[in-house]
């Protein structure tokens, strides 16, 4: 798994360097200390993941995050802030960033970039919690005319929740192929790109 590090913190970037190459499977390949920095560092070595923060002067990590896949569809970009900000998670949640974690939270890093590695999108726990409340209760969407099985729908309400595949598996007594194929049909019907996406359309459209 090949790492590119962007933190205008000099030593917020050795720190996790050191704390991410002492795991198996990790190299950190470069990094940088802005906006423009992630930009180029991502052209330049088309890494797995960009891990990256949010405020950094005149380029953001969100106006990098968002040029960057606007040219790059696929890119994994996982934000990693002191700031828990309502505004600041609904803009990464819009440009498909994979995840949202604060830095407190260091111990759960490593984990949160294999799951993004593996397909999935993270949020912690107190981005999670917040997220029902930031996109408002609007009137409930009817699925019908998506052709959303009610399966699926079980499918859509614990991905909005944050669960992986094996969890929603396991809640739904299922197997993870399965699970799998539920989500990449979800996606298809809804015309959405991943499940970032599919949580944001749950609390928009969904969540009563």
């Amino acid at each position: 798994m090949r790492i590119i590090i962007v933190d205008d913190d000099p030593f917020v970037c050795i720190s996790l360097k050191t704390i991410l190459q002492a795991e198996p499977g990790i190299e950190v390949c470069a990094s940088g200390s802005s906006g423009e920095d992630a930009v180029r560092l991502y052209e330049e070595i088309q890494p797995d993941i960009l891990l990256m923060d949010i405020q950094m002067g005149s380029c953001s990590g969100l106006d990098a995050g968002a040029e960057i896949l606007e040219k790059h569809p696929d890119a994994r970009i996982l934000f990693l802030t002191t700031f828990s900000d309502d505004e600041y998670i609904i803009r990464a949640l819009r440009i498909g960033a994979k995840g949202y974690l604060i830095k407190q939270d260091i111990e759960t890093i490593a984990p949160a970039l294999r799951s993004v590695m593996s397909g999935q999108s993270v949020f912690g726990s107190e981005i999670v919690t917040k997220i029902p409340k930031m996109m408002g209760k609007p009137q409930r969407t009817d699925l019908g005319k998506y052709g959303i099985l009610d399966r699926e729908m079980d499918v859509i309400e614990l991905v909005a929740k944050g669960l992986n595949n094996k969890e929603i598996a396991q809640s739904l007594y299922l197997s993870e192929g399965t699970v799998r194929n539920y989500l990449s049909a979800i996606l298809d019907k809804l015309s959405l790109r991943d499940r970032t996406q599919l949580a944001v359309f749950y609390y928009k459209n969904m969540d009563n």
